[in-house]
């Protein structure tokens, strides 16, 4: 309950501070992360399968919840009637003819593609197993009561990641990012429960070379 009532806080001091567009950015995701997190990996196939076969979708049907699927909910939804928000919602799903499963245990497609594109913009020049280490260490952060307690939450924590406070957070992820991503929800930590990383020919903070370095993997050094 601290935990969630600390992250609340955190986002309501960034909006009010108005810090720029990466507040909006988080502010943003947040909010439609919550409802856009609804449908499983084998529902967004089926949205593709029916978008694609009405015309509304041209990309490769794949389970991936990602900008294309987006534009083409969007265009459904306008066509249709139905709030333009590009989330496949309740009432969205029913337009395309299916009722969306509960499921605690599974993984949304809005936590897959948040987690690959911090993937793509922390570690795209890195080596696949790099890839999957970044990956890991948002998820390992998750578990840890040091942490907030969801993807978006950790990505998103006020200056925890480069790539947010850049904008390169906003990149579209490729296909090796989904697959570095995939795998670490599946499992793989490469860093070994490694909580933080850095570029250590590039990082200027004194604290995170206090940390007890786990592993090195390419330019990054994991740490607990």
């Amino acid at each position: 309950m601290k935990k969630r009532l600390f992250a609340f806080l955190s986002v309501l001091v960034f909006m009010v501070a108005g810090f720029g567009m990466t507040a909006l950015a988080i502010n943003t995701y947040q909010i439609s992360g919550v409802v856009s997190a609804a449908i499983s990996t084998s529902e967004t196939r089926l949205v593709q399968q029916r978008l694609k076969s009405w015309g509304y979708y041209t990309g490769n049907v794949d389970g991936i919840y990602g900008s294309k699927t987006r534009s083409a909910v969007r265009k459904f939804q306008q066509v249709n009637g139905l709030a333009v928000d590009g989330i496949v919602g309740p009432n969205t799903a029913a337009a395309i003819g299916f009722t969306i499963k509960s499921d605690d245990n599974s993984t949304s497609n809005n936590d897959l593609y948040l987690l690959a594109k911090c993937v793509y913009a922390e570690a795209r020049g890195e080596s696949y197993v790099g890839q999957v280490a970044v990956a890991a260490v948002i998820l390992n952060r998750v578990e840890s009561e040091k942490f907030p307690n969801t993807i978006a939450g950790v990505i998103y924590q006020p200056y925890a990641f480069t790539a947010v406070s850049d904008g390169q957070i906003n990149l579209e992820p490729d296909q090796t990012a989904y697959n570095a991503a995939r795998d670490a929800l599946n499992g793989w930590d490469p860093t070994y429960g490694s909580l933080y990383y850095y570029n250590a020919a590039t990082a200027t903070s004194s604290w995170i070379y206090s940390r007890k370095t786990v592993v090195t993997i390419g330019n990054h050094v994991f740490a607990i």
